[in-house]
This record gives C-alpha cells, structure tokens and sequence, in this order.
C-alpha cells in the first residue's frame, strides 16, 4: 500500500528572543485510506505538522510529501486535493449555512448545480438542514464547528486533515462526527487526524504516533502502544478526599510502579501484575487502614495510561486549550485556514 502522506524529518523553529523549536525531526507515513492518529498535548507540535502538510508553513529542514506532491514546491497542487478543518471553526458569519457550503464548492470549480447538491448532502449529515438558510452569525459554537467540517468535506477530497476536530461538540455529535469519518476512510479517504481526545483516537486511528515537544515518542496500533505500558491497572475511588494520600501510602509497594492519586476525582491508579489476587490484596490494605472506598476495579491499560507512561505527564483534555495560543506558536495561525 502506498504512502499518501510521508513525512521525512521535519524541523521547524520559531524566532524571537526565546526560539523555540516546534518540530524536532519529525517522521510519518499514512498509507492510502488509513488513519494517523496524532495524538499530544498542546504545543507539543501537532498543528505544525498540519500547516506544513496543507502548504501553508515552510519547514526549517525536511521533506513532506501528499499524494506523491511536495507540499513546500507545489502548495497549490495539494491544497486542491485536501481538506482541512483547523481548531477553530472559519466559516463567514454574514452568510447562511447553505452559502457557506455552496460557496466553498464554487471555489473547488465544482459548478452552481453540484455545488448545492453537495451543500444540500453535507447539511443533511450533520444535522443542519433546519438552520440551512440562518445566517451563521448567530449559530452556536457546536454548530459552528460541524458546518466548518462540513465545508472541509465539499471536494470530496482524498486527504483529509482534521485539527483537533470535535473541540466544542458535545458527545452525542462527537459520536456523530465520528459516524461520518468512518464512512470517508471506508471510502478511501485517507485522514490524518490530530486530538488530545485518548478515546478518539482509540476508536478512529489504524496507527497512532504520540508526539511531545515535537518529537514522535512513539508509534504503533493502540494495542501495540498498550502493549508498550503492559500489565493491568487497578483503580479504586476514595469515599474521603482527606484520605488519599494515606491511601497511596498504603498501596505504595504493591504494584509495578508507585501508585498515582488523581485529587479532582479522588481516584488511584497503580499497574500491577497477578490480576484478581492483587486487587484483592489492594483491598484488605485499604481496609487495614480504614479506608472506605466509592469503586474499585481491574482493567486493562488505556491510551490515557500509554501517554502518561510515555511522557510523564497525561494528556489535558482537548477542550481546555484557552492557552493554546501561547503553548502552540501556530495555532492562531490554522484557526481559519482552510484548503
């Protein structure tokens, strides 16, 4: 299977008197009609990655390649056979949703007729025939940012990049959106896909590369990834916020590593080996102590204990990105960038 996107040491830094380094040799290949999950936090690299693959930033050092067409000599080209959302919806807010759509269509040379007939399709799929004619200026930011992806989908395009695509929707459309991606990859469409969502990119992705401080750190199939971290993990919730850090005392010594507490949520989690008996265990420690628990389990790894083990640090959810200005030198910049 070819390579739709290859991606060949990519450098990229950003002046002034502090420069920093966005990208630090950066490396990726998506075969035709797959997804690449690229999942960080922000800032650690993911939307310079985009930018440069839709044409529109020019890497320090390095090769990017769509469809075989090298994005930095012939931009153009590529941005005819993409799409793009950005993290931020960019639709015109003096025009309706149908004008937004039609519009776009216009610009891909698709013709008056096709254009509507295509506005009309996309509307329907995500949920807004009945706002078609409402001027989008007064749409909600939820609405706002299913026409934006919408209008990435108009050319039916063979590439897709989507920037951290369901910020601000609300989980029922987050399932909806993710309905419709697997159609275009079932398709053939080939998607790369940047999130901090862990169940996102679990759920969509063939292949996953995890980037921090722009490096790939790692990369593989989410069970490959998991496979990285091994073992089990046992969660329990704490009755008594007061008392978590006697509860990590307690379990301190039990598993593979020492225990995390996470305060907001008065949860533990501790990788293990040996299954049930080591819950078990866990239990009559924090019983020893008296400590009441809300829940208690055994599960398998998950993306979110992948990264932490990989990084450090966890991944912060994709809607807290107020900051993602300053973190991600470039991220104002894709905000209402579109192919």
């Amino acid at each position: 299977m070819s390579a739709a996107i290859r991606v060949e040491g990519l450098v990229k830094t950003y002046g002034g008197r502090h420069p920093v380094r966005a990208l630090d040799g950066v490396d990726l290949d998506v075969p035709e009609g797959t997804v690449l999950g690229l999942l960080g936090p922000n800032g650690a690299g993911k939307t310079t990655v985009v930018r440069i693959l839709a044409g529109l930033l020019r890497p320090d050092a390095g090769q990017a390649r769509v469809l075989g067409l090298d994005v930095a000599r012939d931009p153009e080209r590529v941005r005819a056979l993409i799409g793009l959302s950005g993290q931020y919806a960019a639709v015109d807010d003096t025009l309706t949703a149908r004008e937004n759509l039609v519009l776009v269509g216009r610009l891909h040379h698709l013709g008056k007729r096709n254009s509507s007939a295509r506005a009309t399709e996309l509307l329907d799929r995500f949920g807004l025939t009945e706002a078609r004619d409402r001027v989008v200026k007064g749409f909600s930011g939820g609405m706002r940012r299913r026409l934006d992806l919408a209008a990435a989908l108009v050319a039916e395009p063979a590439v897709l990049f989507l920037d951290e695509p369901t910020t601000g929707l609300d989980p029922r459309s987050r399932m909806d959106l993710w309905d419709v991606l697997a159609e275009l990859v079932a398709s053939g469409t080939t998607l790369l896909l940047t999130t901090q969502y862990l169940e996102e990119a679990d759920r969509l992705a063939d292949a996953i590369a995890v980037v921090d401080h722009g490096r790939v750190i790692a990369r593989g199939t989410a069970d490959e990834l998991k496979e990285r971290v091994g073992g089990e993990r046992v969660s329990v919730v704490v009755r008594d916020r007061a008392r978590l850090d006697a509860a990590v005392a307690a379990l301190d010594g039990l598993g593979l590593a020492p225990p995390r507490a996470e305060p907001r949520t008065r949860g533990i989690t501790l990788p293990v080996r040996g299954g049930a008996r080591v819950l078990m265990e866990a239990l009559r420690r924090l019983d020893a102590v008296g400590i009441e628990l809300d829940d208690a389990a055994l599960r398998k790894p998950t993306l979110d204990d992948v990264f932490l083990g990989l990084t450090g640090h966890a991944a912060r959810p994709a809607d807290a990105n107020a900051d993602a200005d300053a973190a991600d030198p470039d991220a104002a910049a894709t905000a209402g960038s579109r192919a």
